[in-house]
């Protein structure tokens, strides 16, 4: 049964004689850099207009999680609930207009205020988690355009793994490098969230895909999902191996850049597009700007994405039945040790807290 209390509808999911959790909640809390995130009870949050509360049913990591712990990253605030991502079932929203949405199962677009030209973003864009909190708690709210209906075929845990990183992957292939199903592809860092998804992506739209990791067990993971194979960035002459096994590549997505993104250029076909997203292995290095124009090559920096092209990925991973791939579960209790876990890039696929 739907109630309205004060101007809001909600779902009451709590008895009567529990009332007081109608107003507090568990919630995963950083306090400062590198100090241990702590599970405690803090004020749920209170809607205004336009937005939903959603109790939280599982979470997932990021990169940017384990970044803003350390310090590294833009616009810093403490104390901070972290988490983009999230999957869980409405439990209020604040306006008449919306009630429909009270009780649905959904999936949460981390990302607002895109502004209005496609290309890139907004001085105003910001990312759930930080500046303001996000799904690492009970409940989180959001506002009601970033609500999408969960992929049936997912559990929320699996939900909760594409967001951020499928995003991402979804605006660097099909946006950025303009993927056709005739290119050749080439993913490096197989194992971290966007990489995965890039997998998934690529190969059910039907092209050649590779993978670098410096683990074979990732490499043989990316195999069976798909990939045609890989190789170890670790090895002395990989680059000369990939255009052996790969006969050239026509679309690189690198989250990784460093030293060795020079080798792109040596393997990559005329007309090839490198993206990417992230640089965990350090700045670009000097490049050789003769094959750069010579070969025609294309490079282009890309982060998150439109609420359109959110909405494009959704249908992609509904159309395509994919299955997001979670390495670990955490219990939210466990958050701390979960968010340690990323310092070692160990996992294959997404970081997952059940709460």
């Amino acid at each position: 049964m739907i109630e309205e209390t004060g101007g809001k509808f909600f779902f009451p999911f709590f008895s009567d004689d529990d009332d007081q959790k109608r107003y507090s909640m568990k919630a995963l809390v950083l306090e400062g850099i590198q100090q241990k995130a702590q599970v405690k009870e803090v004020a749920k949050p209170t809607l205004n207009s336009g937005e939903a509360l959603v109790s939280i049913k599982a979470a997932a990591l990021n990169r940017r999680d384990y970044w803003i712990q350390q310090g590294k990253y833009a616009g810093l605030k403490f104390p901070i609930i972290l988490g983009s991502d999230g999957s869980g079932i409405v439990e209020e929203v604040f306006d008449a207009a919306d009630v429909s949405w009270v009780g649905k199962e959904v999936v949460i677009h981390p990302g607002s205020h895109w502004g209005e030209h496609p290309n890139f973003q907004s001085a105003n864009f910001k990312i759930l988690g930080l500046p303001e909190d996000g799904t690492f708690a009970e409940y989180v709210k959001v506002d009601v355009q970033n609500l999408f209906i969960k992929p049936a075929h997912l559990t929320h845990q699996q939900a909760a793994a594409f967001p951020l990183a499928g995003l991402t992957a979804y605006r660097a292939l099909f946006t950025k490098a303009q993927l056709k199903k005739e290119d050749t592809v080439l993913i490096t860092g197989i194992g971290s969230g966007v990489a995965t998804f890039a997998l998934h992506f690529a190969v059910n739209f039907g092209c050649k895909v590779y993978v670098t990791s410096s683990s074979p067990q990732k490499i043989e993971k990316a195999i069976a999902l798909g990939a045609k194979g890989g190789v170890n960035y670790k090895d002395a002459h990989f680059d000369e191996e990939l255009k052996s096994l790969s006969g050239g590549i026509d679309v690189v997505i690198d989250g990784a850049v460093g030293e060795g993104f020079a080798k792109h250029l040596t393997y990559v076909n005329p007309g090839a597009r490198i993206v990417l997203f992230g640089a965990t292995a350090g700045d670009l290095p000097a490049l050789n700007s003769r094959a750069i124009f010579w070969k025609q090559l294309q490079i282009f920096g890309t982060t998150m994405g439109t609420t359109e092209e959110f909405k494009a990925m959704h249908q992609f991973i509904s159309d395509h039945q994919i299955i997001p791939v979670v390495s670990d579960v955490f219990k939210l209790e466990d958050g701390a040790a979960a968010i340690a876990l990323m310092a070692d890039s160990t996992q294959f696929g997404k970081i997952i807290l059940e709460v």
